[in-house]
């Protein structure tokens, strides 16, 4: 209980807070340390402001509690692998609907809210066919191309995660609400802002690293030269993450944006399997779900022996290693690196310590 309301108390904080605290806690800084010392530094000589913001945190934990809003701090292992790599991950994620939903793999969606007819079918048309192959469809429940992504990948019964730039208890924009629960039965809706915070503007854009920090990949469709889907594919390059682009039509000015990203070396994006073929995957890719006991094979039969693993050779048993240390390790980059991690952690190989950290599981027998 301290360690979440220290990290929902860091969540209080002004955004330059997260990045500081993410350095100080990947070094190994116990949270109370790192929350006492950033409360105090925004609140200077003002104990009672200090007070204010422990007691708003333990306020905001009962309400979530009461409203069976699950809060996932940081050093939780069931904290997003992906989103524990980027520079500022949220301290905590308020989570409505499935938590592991949010770690499987997972592709973003994105465009215009005031999309074309065309731009809509396209990202219903990716959402459903990435979500039937085992994706999880990400994005940011706006109207236009954030909501028929949802839709879609809701439509073929796939899960869809959506972040929101308000409380999750808060839908916006309010007719999207009945959609907000329809995503929340199989996957989530999530927020790093605390529950009952209205939306205001300068949260959308923050909002949108989380939206390419939990995704391998970020689509986007139908973007102008000035959409806010540009800054997610801005963090998604800044993340290491691929930034893909579907074309359009050249007379509306709708699609400038997303030209301007295949100009500059931005995958084009005709079909899913154009996604699937960037990230690796084969057509048939299905993500599954992880079997029981993380255990491989089965019955009683005898495996050949594997090959020795490259990034499980990075890695100490009983010892928590962080991104930084695999990637120097194995000379592998993020983007490429974390899904390997991922599915190495579904065979039962590799198991999160929680704060970005992997520790290596040796079987005995």
């Amino acid at each position: 209980m301290t360690d979440l309301l220290d990290f929902v108390s860091l969540s209080l904080l002004p955004p330059w807070c997260w990045r500081v605290a993410a350095d100080w806690l990947r070094r190994g800084d116990p949270s109370t340390s790192v929350c006492a010392r950033l409360v105090a530094a925004h609140a200077r000589d003002d104990a009672d402001q200090r007070a204010d913001v422990r007691s708003l945190a333990a306020d905001a934990i009962r309400r979530a509690a009461s409203a069976s809003i699950t809060a996932i701090a940081w050093s939780d292992a069931s904290y997003p692998m992906m989103l524990t790599t980027i520079a500022d991950p949220p301290p905590v994620l308020w989570t409505s609907g499935r938590v592991e939903a949010l770690s499987a793999p997972a592709v973003a969606i994105v465009g215009s809210r005031a999309a074309s007819p065309y731009g809509l079918a396209v990202a219903e048309q990716l959402a459903g066919d990435l979500a039937v192959r085992g994706l999880v469809i990400v994005s940011g429940l706006a109207r236009g191309v954030d909501s028929a992504a949802h839709r879609g990948a809701l439509a073929a019964a796939g899960v869809t995660v959506a972040v929101l730039g308000s409380g999750v208890d808060v839908v916006y924009p309010p007719e999207h609400a009945p959609l907000a629960k329809a995503i929340a039965e199989t996957g989530a809706v999530i927020s790093e802002l605390v529950p009952g915070t209205n939306p205001q503007q300068r949260f959308f854009p923050l909002r949108n690293r989380i939206i390419s920090g939990l995704s391998r990949a970020v689509v986007v469709i139908e973007a102008g030269e000035k959409s806010g889907s540009l800054i997610t594919a801005r963090c998604a390059l800044d993340q290491g993450r691929d930034v893909l682009a579907v074309p359009g039509n050249v007379l509306t000015g709708r699609n400038r944006g997303a030209h301007a990203l295949l100009r500059d070396g931005a995958k084009i994006v005709e079909s899913a399997d154009d996604i699937l073929e960037e990230l690796g995957m084969t057509a048939g890719f299905s993500g599954g779900a992880m079997p029981e006991g993380g255990a491989e094979g089965t019955g009683g039969e005898t495996e050949p022996a594997a090959p020795r693993d490259p990034v499980l050779d990075c890695l100490t048993p009983g010892e928590p290693s962080d991104l930084d240390e695999i990637c120097e390790r194995s000379g592998l980059q993020p983007a490429r690196l974390l899904p390997r991690l991922f599915e190495l952690e579904l065979k039962g190989r590799v198991r999160r310590a929680g704060g970005g950290r992997f520790i290596r599981i040796d079987r005995t027998c």
